[in-house]
């Protein structure tokens, strides 16, 4: 699993040596594992157990945009877009925290740490498959290994 940055579409597959068909490659905001049955957790269990995956591998970079984010930010924009105010009350009084739902995080290392945490514990993930930490350049395609699992 691997941000969504654009700049990872060809340089991650570079880096890591995969050719097409070698990886299923889940990209998501921040490359975070963020509720234990969202859909990003749904595919890398989908990938383990019926595309029989055998290492899972978050792979986080430096200079990401979700870096420092900050939900008041993106609301911000939401409410210039047309979404009401009474559309985010609505939200956030049926228990969405939207502020952590959309934060980001400070350290691209801790939150790929979090992040294999989250998987490796989720209770139908299976302990016999590796589940590893990296954080990518993404100018040079450098990756340096922050959980080796």
């Amino acid at each position: 699993m691997t941000c969504m940055d654009t700049r990872l579409t060809e340089l991650l597959p570079k880096a890591m040596n995969l050719r097409n068909g070698d990886a299923k490659i889940i990209k998501d905001a921040g490359a975070m594992v963020l509720h234990p049955f969202g859909s990003v957790m749904r595919s890398i269990l989908v990938a383990v157990y019926e595309l029989q995956a055998k290492e899972v591998f978050v792979i986080g970079h430096h200079d990401c945009g979700m870096t420092s984010h900050h939900a008041d930010s993106l609301l911000e924009k939401a409410k210039q877009r047309g979404v009401g105010q009474e559309v985010i009350d609505t939200l956030v009084s049926a228990g969405i925290q939207l502020d952590k739902w959309l934060a980001g995080f400070d350290s691209v290392e801790d939150s790929v740490k979090t992040t294999v945490q989250n998987v490796k514990n989720h209770p139908i993930f299976p302990q016999d498959v590796a589940v590893h930490g990296l954080v990518i350049h993404p100018e040079t395609g450098k990756l340096d290994v922050v959980v080796k699992g």
